[in-house]
């Protein structure tokens, strides 16, 4: 009798593998073969989207425990499939036809154990070359999670190849991506949050999704009847939400200005109006929210394909800003990136080069924001730049081009030339590189959320949640 070690194999990982048939003629009655995988909660996902067996028994841990379970577990076809693949990629190997399979599933399978497949030998059918094999599933403890029988017809031709080269998969969970950036604020007291013309669906259901999450108390500023409206044809309740009817948006923008003003609220939020009109009252030398900073705004981006979240400033508020600007931008955007949870922050200074030439204005204004932060004019971040947008976010760029730099590859905050390269590294991040993003205004006496009209409600409660954390930060500072 043959038995073959146990490989930790699986198609793709190994790419130079090579795989090896056991021809009709080689397979002995008792000759066995076996694999090994550990089960990953990503695993269960994964089986989950290809085979549409979305079964809460294995994606939520709470309605497992309702029906028994200690926690979520492993498909029990998923474990059945560690018998495929033996019989596919090792016993017999290449060229087998699968032609029936007949199983038992005695206990499922969690997440972090480790599965043995094995598969025996137990008849052959010379006329046929058929081949039966006995098959079971077993667990690091032994314990027998499937048991059954296969039958296959075997080849007759010997193959020997390298494994068939699969792409990369990046998994990956937007909605739980989101639910982290909604945690940034956890613990903390939902803040009076004046929600400036929310007459539309996206803007209404991002406020009172903000209120569901605890982030906010939302006090709707506009047109009662429309807002009403809206919230009908959306399916959305209004109790116990305060409504402050004015006839129109910019009656809504100078309403929400003034309560921020004389402090009835401690943070201001967009809705379906036109940015101008809300930042016009906001900037307005009287009445205004104006300090001695300059206001910018700041995307907030978490991204699948980066190690950290990035700050990109500013990209919808200030268009040319000159060189004193961007130092009020960089010194808001190091506050705002302190205020949550980064020590020192990384900041890159963007261009399209990353050295100086003096005909371009980026870089030797990227160039002075670097000595300013030597001499201590900005104070909090690590500044460098200019940096070229792939060396600012790739350590693998930086190397290549040869600079040696604590920030480049490693970038916390971009620093954008101006309003348009900065709007469009935001929106490509958004709609290309599934980017969850949220937006802020900053500069003002109070944090406004500042999304474009096209962000969805997600967009629109996950930028309430930086706005309750900098709002506190802002009171707790005051105080």
């Amino acid at each position: 009798m043959k038995i073959e070690n146990l490989l930790h194999l699986w198609p793709g990982k190994d790419r130079h593998a090579i795989i090896e048939n056991r021809t009709y003629d080689e397979i002995v009655v008792g000759d066995s073969a076996a694999i090994e995988r550990t089960l990953k909660h990503q695993d269960i996902q994964l089986f989950a989207i290809a085979s549409g067996d979305v079964n809460p028994t294995h994606l939520d841990d709470d309605f497992a425990r309702d029906c028994g379970l200690n926690a979520a577990t492993g498909h029990g076809m998923w474990s059945a499939a560690l018998i495929s693949a033996v019989l596919g990629v090792k016993f017999p190997g290449p060229g087998t036809v699968y032609t029936g399979q007949n199983l038992r599933f005695h206990a499922p399978a969690r997440v972090g154990d480790t599965l043995t497949a094995m598969i025996t030998a137990t008849a052959k059918d010379d006329a046929t070359k058929r081949v039966k094999l006995d098959c079971v599933v077993t667990n690091q403890s032994g314990a027998l999670l499937v048991s059954g029988e296969a039958e296959v017809i075997a080849p007759t031709q010997k193959i020997s190849r390298e494994i068939t080269r699969l792409p990369d998969l990046m998994f990956e969970d937007k909605a739980a991506r989101y639910e982290r950036l909604i945690g940034i604020s956890k613990g903390l007291e939902p803040v009076p949050m004046a929600v400036v013309h929310p007459c539309d669906g996206q803007a209404l259901r991002g406020a009172l999704d903000a209120r569901d999450a605890g982030l906010i108390v939302p006090i709707l500023i506009g047109p009662e009847e429309k807002i009403r409206a809206v919230a009908a044809a959306e399916g959305m309740a209004l109790d116990g939400v305060s409504i402050i009817d004015v006839a129109h948006s910019h009656a809504a923008a100078e309403t929400a200005v003034r309560m921020a003003h004389e402090g009835e609220v401690r943070a201001l939020m967009k809705g379906s109006l036109h940015t101008d009109e809300l930042m016009s009252e906001v900037v307005k030398r009287d009445g205004g929210l104006r300090t001695s900073r300059r206001i910018s705004h700041v995307f907030l981006m978490d991204l699948p394909t980066y190690s950290t979240r990035l700050l990109i400033t500013d990209a919808a508020i200030n268009i040319e800003p000159t060189l004193e600007e961007k130092a009020d931008i960089v010194r808001n955007a190091i506050d705002m990136a302190i205020t949550l949870g980064i020590e020192r922050p990384k900041v890159a200074i963007l261009a399209a080069v990353e050295t100086v030439h003096p005909k371009m204005r980026s870089t030797t204004d990227a160039a002075a924001l670097c000595k300013m932060a030597d001499r201590g004019q900005i104070r909090g971040g690590l500044l460098d730049g200019p940096l070229a947008f792939d060396n600012a976010v790739s350590l693998a760029a930086a190397r290549t081009k040869g600079i040696c730099s604590e920030v480049a590859g490693r970038a916390e905050i971009l620093l954008v030339p101006d309003l348009e390269s900065g709007n469009m590294i935001a929106k490509q991040l958004e709609y290309l590189a599934n980017a969850v993003a949220a937006g802020i205004v900053l500069g003002a006496r109070v944090p406004i959320v500042l999304t474009s009209r096209a962000d969805n409600a997600k967009t629109r409660a996950a930028s309430c949640a930086i706005a309750q954390v900098l709002a506190h930060a802002k009171n707790r500072h005051n105080g």
